[in-house]
This record gives structure tokens, sequence and C-alpha cells, in this order.
């Protein structure tokens, strides 16, 4: 069998280090946090991320959404089969993300900006709740210089697909335009992630800017409601969204689009372009005591999801892989894959 490809996978958005610990009602309140929340960090938030390295039993991820899926990718690929681009600082923070990519399998090029801290996300668990506390950092800083560097862009050239987290919208969306006009005339796939309701809401226009070189739109139904509602078209049946998301005007038209929103529990909903029936794949049953974190369920779908368009899978069986490492990571605090890997049958 022949060796495959070195990188085929290519993957840009906001790398963080995400401190992950068990705490309680005091610490929530020391730093004026909710339990079940997602915020920006305050400069009363400052001292957090220390008191979770040096008083808590922390558990230290390379997190950002992007570098979630890039990791589940790499996870069940051969060998350096992905790369991530994004951010980060000249410190501590990004040595550790070093070493936790290493772990993965994971190759990274960082830009590596010597003004700007790593992009940390403290993540404080109280029972089934997690609050998490996020400092951008160096990972809003991301440029078209850094993409665009000769060793970089040899790596984005050679890629065979590419992956874009919605979060990226907020800080380089040239780059993201430069990915997305070169796999439309390469004919690559271009991936990306809707991330959060409030991509589609407040950054309307460069999301829009890409559409026509989406070849795969993934989102959840929080997200694709929001989608809808700052579009302005009145529907809420996912199935619908999902066919409008499809029936979008398209750039590369030698490759249908498609639309994929996930629904927690329920099933994952697919429209392609251009054809009426909207198929739903019931996901993985896992038992209610095996739950550990939902918390990057979704970055893991995509993560297995992507894993299978690299490999030339049919859309069925990428979708099954997606679902089967979501399913996976949901088991761990995470978002974590368990080593060594076991591909359930």
């Amino acid at each position: 069998m022949a060796a495959t490809k070195d990188y085929r996978l290519l993957c840009l958005e906001n790398p963080l280090l995400d401190i992950q610990a068990v705490g309680d009602d005091a610490l929530l309140e020391k730093y004026g946090l909710k339990a079940n929340d997602a915020i920006l960090a305050e400069p009363k938030h400052q001292g957090l991320f220390e008191d979770l390295l040096n008083n808590y039993d922390a558990k230290l991820i390379a997190g950002g959404a992007a570098q979630n899926t890039a990791r589940g990718a790499q996870y069940l690929l051969a060998p350096n089969s992905v790369v991530y681009l994004g951010g980060v600082g000249d410190d501590k923070y990004a040595a550790t993300l070093h070493d936790a990519v290493k772990k993965a399998g994971l190759r990274v090029e960082y830009r590596v900006d010597p003004k700007e801290a790593t992009g940390r996300c403290g993540v404080i668990i109280t029972g089934h709740n997690r609050s998490m506390c996020t400092e951008l950092g160096a990972a809003n800083h991301y440029d078209l210089e850094h993409l665009k560097k000769p060793e970089v862009w040899e790596l984005v050239s050679n890629a065979e697909a590419y992956y874009v987290g919605g979060y990226h919208f907020t800080v380089c969306p040239p780059a993201i335009n430069e990915l997305a006009k070169l796999a439309a005339e390469r004919n690559k796939p271009f991936i990306l992630s809707l991330s959060a309701p409030f991509i589609a809401q407040f950054f309307k226009e460069p999301l829009d800017a890409t559409a026509p070189y989406w070849d795969y739109i993934i989102g959840n139904e929080t997200e694709a409601a929001a989608y809808s509602e700052s579009h302005g078209l009145g529907l809420t049946d996912v199935k619908e969204i999902a066919k409008a998301l499809a029936n979008l005007p398209k750039a590369n038209t030698q490759r249908k689009r498609v639309a994929i929103i996930t629904q927690g529990t329920e099933p994952t909903v697919v429209a392609i372009q251009g054809e009426d029936e909207v198929k739903e794949y019931p996901v993985h049953a896992i038992a209610k005591e095996e739950i550990c974190d939902t918390n990057g369920a979704g970055d893991a779908f995509a993560g297995g999801f992507c894993a299978g368009v690299v490999d030339g899978k049919s859309l069925d069986e990428s979708i099954d892989m997606g679902q089967w490492l979501a399913k996976l990571s949901i088991k761990e605090l995470g978002p974590s894959y368990v080593f060594p890997i076991h591909r359930e049958t």
C-alpha cells in the first residue's frame, strides 16, 4: 500500500490553552463567575489561570475549537496528516501548548507574538456545569503575513482539504478568504464551522463573503437558528435551514455543497445542494453513566468528519466517524481522546 501524503488537512483558528479543574462555589464566587457560562476575561479574572494551575489538579489541553478538531482528525488519520495554524505568545503557556499538541501528534505552525500572551481558557467544573473564562491574547493577532510566509504557504498549497473554525472571523477574515479561494481554484474541499450564534449575528459580512466557497458547512441547531434569523430566512425548521444553507450560490460547481447540522442527542441533519431529501443520522447511543463532559463534542464531531473527507470516505461514513469521535470525547474530561486508539465496529 502506498504511503499517504503528509499534512493533507490544514486547519485555521484561535489556539488556546485550556486549563480545566474541578472547583467549587467558593472559587466561582472569588472570581465573580457563574456555574454554567462562557465569558471573555476581564481584569478581575487575571489571577484565575495561575490559581487553577497552582492550587487545583488542573488538566492542560490544547484548546480552541478548531485545534480540538485538528487533534481529533489527527487521532483518526495516519501520522503527520494534520497541520494547524494560529497565533500564540512567546511564553510558558505557548510551550505547554507545544507539548500538548506534540503528544497528540499534531503539527502546529503558530504565529508567535512577542508582545501578547498566549490565549487561555480557565474552565471551572462544578458537577455537570462548566464555567469558561477566556482570554484570547495572541490568538487575536493572527495575520495574513504569517499565512503567506513561504514555509507556511507551502503547507497551505500542498494540503488536500481545509477546515476553518468560525471564531476566526473575529480575527483575520482575509486569511480565511485566501484559503477559501485557493480551495475553489484547485477543487479541494473547504470545510467551515459556524462555531457560535454570535458569528452569524455580528460577523455576518465576513461570514457571507466566504459562503460561495463552502463545500461543507457545519453547525449546531442554535447556530443554524441564529443564521436563519440574522439572514432573514424566516425559517425555524432545522431541515429547512440546512436546505437553505446547502443551496446558497456556489463558486466551485464541481462539488455539491453539504450542510450538516448537529442537534446534541437528536439526529444529525444533512442537506445536499440540489437534492430535495434531507437525511437524518441518529447519533451513537451512550449510557448516561458514561457521560463525563459534553464540552467540545461538536469539535470532536468535526474532527472525525474531516478525517473521513480527507481519507476519501463516503458522506455516510464521514458522518459516522464524526459521531463516533464525539461519543468518545463525551466519555473524557475534554475534549480529549484516549490512547491507544480503539475504533468501535
